[in-house]
């Protein structure tokens, strides 16, 4: 493609949330020449990328829209959240709502996978690898100039910025907050394995996740960074130990762990656009995984883009888009931020955990909060 023949739409990032754009775009009408993905990763390091995602019940349907549905995938039920030591929990339950399941655990490389086939199937072309060097909007031309690493430079009518990479390595934006927690990342073993329930168990350093996956659990455990370098540095044993008593024993005895990751947690938000160019998910906001709603954000954020873009002209489109999109934003990114700050603000057994353990009880009795923090969860509210 040459800088002399400007593309009408250039997504930067060939990740879920480009390639749903992409897709959204193909499947109102944009044809598959006047569309163009760019990204850094090779199609072989995208499908060995072995992260867990928690899809919500509303992406997976979007994922099905786009003939995109993942390779492999674990329902959640059920959702049990909880304070460690502390009375009250809420339990939501996919019955209560009338669907087949609350969201699903899934491998990134299973959710990328088929979203590249159907990319392939509609003939919408990515460049891989290619780093994106600069973004430059020129005014004298009406149009974007994006300078590539190892490539010739491209003009663009609409430039959407789709590929924030991590917290630690992002510049700051304007909603910009440090939890000073680490999550470490693993797969694990239980003895009284739950099917199908998921766990959200707030601790005094930050919360600990169970997503049920093959026939164990996706962990999440969010701690300080000086007790998650401590436990990276345990040998298998005595990592188990320590998270049997950091989580208790809901699921029996922990009994095995795989290789462990960690990185460091923040949340970093700024919803920029211009006329011609605009971000969308882990570009526009990165999140705690509290609730697992990055890249279902991420995923709403392509979805709305698209169908503003497909009923107007890009300047027009990009500021309905984001009038839009900003309630569901600011709501997701205010609920994950309350609960990373608020369950790890305080020590075990102070009267603010305290109040907040019987919170959850409360919120498990109460139809209507129930009901709208499900909702949020599954779909998003705007």
């Amino acid at each position: 493609m040459s800088a002399n023949k400007p593309i009408p739409y250039l997504i930067c990032g060939a990740g879920p949330v480009g390639q749903a754009l992409a897709l959204e775009l193909h499947r109102n009408g944009v044809a598959a020449s006047d569309i163009l993905l760019v990204d850094a990763k090779s199609v072989e390091q995208a499908s060995k990328d072995a992260r867990t995602i928690a899809l919500s019940h509303g992406s997976h349907q979007l994922l099905q829209r786009w003939n995109a549905a993942p390779l492999r995938a674990t329902a959640i039920h059920d959702i049990h959240v909880s304070r460690r030591r502390h009375f009250g929990r809420t339990l939501i339950q996919a019955s209560d709502h009338q669907i087949p399941a609350l969201g699903y655990v899934v491998r990134y490389a299973d959710i990328v996978t088929p979203l590249e086939i159907s990319l392939q199937t509609a003939g919408i072309e990515v460049l891989r690898p290619q780093l994106v060097a600069a973004i430059r909007d020129d005014a004298d031309q009406n149009a974007v100039w994006v300078e590539l690493h190892d490539h010739d430079p491209l003009l663009a009518l609409c430039v959407i910025q789709a590929e924030g990479g991590i917290f630690s390595e992002q510049q700051q934006r304007q909603q910009h907050h440090d939890y000073q927690q680490t999550a470490i990342i693993a797969h694990v073993t239980a003895s009284h394995r739950i099917a199908h329930r998921a766990f959200e168990r707030f601790t005094e350093e930050g919360p600990i996740a169970l997503l049920p996956q093959d026939e164990g659990y996706s962990l999440v455990w969010c701690a300080r960074p000086e007790k998650a370098a401590q436990l990276q540095q345990l040998n298998d044993t005595a990592f188990l130990s320590e998270l049997q008593t950091a989580f208790g024993d809901r699921v029996g005895n922990f009994t095995s762990v795989s290789p462990r990751f960690a990185f460091a947690l923040g949340l970093n938000a700024q919803a920029d656009a211009t006329s011609r160019t605009v971000k969308i998910g882990n570009a526009a906001q990165t999140l705690h995984p509290v609730a697992g709603q990055g890249l279902n954000l991420g995923l709403r954020d392509a979805m709305v883009l698209a169908q503003a873009l497909i009923r107007h002209p890009a300047p027009t489109a990009i500021e309905i888009f984001m009038q839009e999109q900003d309630r569901d934003r600011q709501r997701t990114i205010k609920i994950t931020d309350s609960m990373a700050r608020m369950f790890a603000s305080s020590a075990d057994g102070s009267p603010l955990q305290a109040a907040l353990g019987l919170g959850l009880g409360i919120v498990d009795v109460l139809s209507p909060l129930k009901q709208e923090l499900a909702e949020q969860m599954m779909f998003g509210r705007r």
